[in-house]
């Protein structure tokens, strides 16, 4: 992600252990300074594979990834060592621009936010790596990877710039207990898990769920002004409404001042106008007919990750939209407000508005999240490239996948791993284990943000005028009518 909050996540909220925090910032795109190297203490006298990523990160994975990386095909005699970089994913893009265009040679391999990559893939500073992996590899990334997680490090031409390490994607998880209270059982659960209701289902459903339990509200997101409002949390509720910032999927990448801008539409319109209804706290000639008034917690308004997930870790929200690192934290730890046990929690795909297909821009409609995660890519002023690739087609193998996985909680890359018995195993893979499922679907119909050069000054206007939306500031018409001017002025002076 652009800006200092990588994958929007705010600082640690006194709400949320710092254990699970750190844990998931490395599954979710907390990034990684040029502070040092410090390596995993393997034969000095062979080749050193340098990585960078945030010191966080480091800390996570410098015990358990050598370790992988060796028992999946890269020689003994290859050390690895850790680069370390910015935490702000921001500032960490920033860091690899000022590196890469010193042609800098170390570190030989990078993480990369798939918010940002093609960034430095459109200003040739990355290697293709569709050229350098063997045929094998690329094929299986081709074939067998999350597609759009995959489009996120690929280039103009086709080529793949880095190899996909762990992807990132939302769910609706909720309250079984309050659920219960409801009347509903786990056959409806498992139900939930992998179909997506349409908005106005779901509303209802949260707001029976509510009244029948403790809980002061239907459910808390992010929807401050900030990153994570542009790329993700609005773009879920647009997407599922058919519409888009840039006229669908193809124009996400660009040309920037050559693509169509498609805000001030009647889909956007009615997406912030179900938003504000779901936020405010009494009828009025903005709210929308067919949905509840008040279902949000107000404060949804000032609301980033950590913020928006501490109601639900307290009880006080049925429902909770956010990345798997909130499952993790809501079913690791101790919270008195929420019940006890593996699969208490329970998570869903986004809703949505309008079929899949059915929108009225291009690839959209239907239930959608926000594609997260991070890739690995090859600096192309190395002089380690042959270990360096070694590494990178280790990370490609399965066993290194699951080893990632229950180390880190990443998930894997390929969505028939999501059906494993490994990876369905909360024994093995913790938490995560029971929201394979979920998963498994909203990874395949993920939405990634438009990132582009002009990205960093589109995404914080747009979250300015979806807010003020929300926020009753503003009539619906009159956010998207003055969004569709800001982002064309931004186009056109690009």
């Amino acid at each position: 992600m652009d800006g200092d909050k990588p994958s929007g996540r705010d600082s640690v909220d006194r709400n949320v252990s710092r254990r699970t925090f750190v844990k998931a910032a490395g599954g979710a795109g907390v990034a990684m300074g040029l502070a040092g190297c410090y390596g995993d203490g393997g034969d000095s006298d062979g080749t050193t594979v340098s990585i960078g990523m945030g010191t966080t990160s480091i800390d996570n994975v410098k015990d358990r990834m050598p370790e992988l990386l060796h028992e999946n095909g890269v020689d003994d005699d290859i050390t690895i060592d850790w680069n370390e970089q910015e935490e702000a994913s921001g500032a960490q893009r920033d860091q690899y621009l000022q590196l890469l265009q010193a042609e800098e040679g170390n570190p030989d391999l990078m993480m990369v936010d798939n918010g940002w990559a093609n960034i430095l893939i459109n200003r040739g500073l990355l290697e293709n790596v569709t050229e350098t992996l063997s045929d094998d590899v690329v094929s299986t990334i081709e074939d067998e990877y999350f597609g759009p997680f995959s489009d996120t490090v690929r280039g103009q031409n086709g080529d793949l710039y880095g190899v996909p390490l762990f992807p990132d994607f939302a769910t609706m998880m909720y309250n079984k207990e309050y659920a219960r209270e409801a009347g509903y059982t786990d056959e409806d659960f498992e139900t939930w898990s992998t179909e997506p209701m349409t908005w106005s289902e779901w509303a209802d459903l949260v707001q029976e769920i509510t009244e029948a339990s403790d809980a002061e509200y239907g459910f808390t997101t992010q929807w401050d002004i900030y990153v994570g409002t542009s790329c993700c949390t609005w773009n879920e509720v647009m997407t599922s409404f058919g519409g888009a910032y840039f006229g669908g999927r193809e124009n996400l990448f660009g040309p920037v001042g050559d693509r169509p801008i498609t805000i001030d539409e009647p889909e956007v319109i009615e997406g912030l106008r179900m938003m504000y209804t779901f936020a405010t706290d009494e009828e009025d000639e903005i709210t929308h007919d067919d949905y509840p008034v008040g279902l949000a917690d107000p404060d949804i308004i000032q609301y980033t990750e950590n913020s928006a997930l501490s109601p639900f870790l307290q009880g006080e929200a049925a429902f909770h939209r956010n990345w798997p690192y909130a499952l993790i934290e809501a079913e690791g730890d101790d919270y008195e407000a929420l019940p006890e046990g593996a699969g208490s929690i329970g998570s869903m795909p986004i809703p949505y508005a309008v079929e899949r297909g059915e929108g009225n821009q291009p690839g959209t409609g239907g239930s959608n999240s926000a594609q997260g995660g991070w890739h690995v890519a090859l600096n192309p002023y190395t002089d380690n490239t042959d270990a360096a690739v070694q590494v990178m087609e280790a990370m490609t193998e399965e066993d290194f996948m699951l080893g990632m996985m229950e180390a880190q909680g990443w998930l894997p890359p390929k969505p028939s791993m999501f059906e494993s018995e490994t990876a369905t195993d909360p024994e093995q893979v913790g938490v995560v284990g029971n929201h394979m499922d979920t998963l498994r679907v909203v990874g395949q119909n993920a939405m990634p943000r438009p990132s582009t050069s002009v990205w960093s000054t589109q995404s914080t206007t747009i979250a300015e005028q979806v807010n003020r939306a929300v926020a009753g500031e503003k009539t619906p018409e009159a956010a998207a009518a003055d969004l569709q001017s800001a982002i064309e002025d931004i186009e056109e002076s690009a």
